[in-house]
């Protein structure tokens, strides 16, 4: 399936870009926020890279680790919107601060 594989390198890219702005970033809460936005892509690519599993091979392993990947993969796209929606008032009003100093 193509359209997987487009989407586990665009997830993955998305994850290095996240990561790069995390690094490069001096604001507690911006960083928190950004670092909510790599955990979902990696999850995203988690996800993606066990529905490839399902498609590629037919063995019961590769079964089984198919679905821990999307059940991991999809707990953290979970936990990264939780962390995504908590973190951003307080980016904004980080952002608010810096712009009024």
């Amino acid at each position: 399936m193509p359209i997987l594989v487009i989407l586990i390198v665009l997830s993955f890219s998305f994850y290095i870009f996240y990561k790069v702005k995390f690094f490069r970033s001096k604001q507690p809460a911006e960083r928190q926020w950004i670092s909510a936005k790599s955990r979902t892509a990696l999850g995203a690519f988690v996800a993606f890279f066990g529905l490839n599993q399902l498609f590629l091979y037919d063995t019961t392993a590769s079964l089984i680790i198919g679905i821990l990947f999307i059940l991991v993969g999809g707990l953290s796209i979970w936990g990264g919107i939780k962390a995504y929606k908590f973190h951003i008032p307080h980016a904004v009003k980080e952002a608010e601060e810096a712009r009024k100093n």
